[in-house]
């Protein structure tokens, strides 16, 4: 039996070395490019060794660039390696044990969601598939909430956002929402139930509207909503756990 103060350190570092493909995948599948196969520099196309992959702590030894070329490093990629590292200790810690787990699985699709939507406005049909599928199996553990809340949740999510979009593209003749995002709120759905996506979708407008004023955004910049659902998401998760 593992114990409860060594979860966050096992997801922790589970968390690190997904977040290092993470960030990779997000770079690389918007582009056409394969996230499998060996990994190489960004720049220089130099296959890296074992010891440059290193998550978080390569990038520090190397001082953020290419040993070979001398590029500098995507700070996106630290960014989701630490972000996912920091999913994983706070999961361990909020729910040690098999929901802790659950809850990182559910950190480390949203964020690779969240990552690709940001950088590419795009949100993985496949991906988002997997995000569904894992809800689904979360449930068929027994882990809360129940499959009837979760049901519900899954059609009201794609339900509400989808019928968003028809009307605003009915009403101003254009796209508003992107077709990723009613799968994305369906996908949460199945994992946190219906009762929670009120608050996932309010959380997701606090957060866009703290973004903007932050980074003072002009008017004609875009904020992707999947990102901002995926990151209210793991919030209202990490809040009913810890509830």
């Amino acid at each position: 039996m593992v114990p409860p103060l060594l979860w966050p350190v096992l997801l922790g570092v589970l968390g690190a070395v997904f977040g290092s493909f993470i960030a990779v995948i997000a770079i690389r599948w918007p582009a056409g490019g394969r996230a499998n196969g060996r990994s190489r520099c960004d720049a220089c196309g130099v296959e890296l060794r074992a010891r440059e992959l290193v998550p978080l702590l390569s990038f520090l030894i190397q001082r953020g660039r290419c040993r070979h070329c001398g590029a500098r490093i995507g700070r996106s990629h630290v960014v989701i390696e630490a972000l996912g590292l920091a999913i994983g200790i706070v999961a361990g810690a909020v729910a040690p044990g098999i929901e802790g787990v659950a809850g990182a699985v559910l950190g480390w699709l949203l964020l690779a969601l969240g990552a690709i939507d940001f950088a590419a406005l795009w949100l993985p049909n496949r991906m988002v598939a997997a995000l569904a599928l894992a809800g689904l199996a979360s449930g068929a553990i027994g882990l809360p909430p129940s499959w009837t809340e979760r049901l519900i949740g899954g059609a009201a999510g794609f339900g509400v956002l989808w019928l968003v979009a028809a009307l605003y593209r009915r009403v101003r003749g254009r796209m508003g929402l992107g077709g990723g995002d009613p799968k994305l709120f369906g996908a949460i759905g199945l994992w946190l139930g219906w009762r929670a996506l009120p608050g996932v979708l309010l959380a997701a407008c606090v957060i866009g509207l703290a973004w903007a004023v932050a980074t003072r955004m002009r008017g004609d910049s875009r904020l992707p909503l999947g990102t901002l659902l995926a990151a209210a998401a793991w919030l209202f998760w990490v809040g009913a756990a810890l509830a």
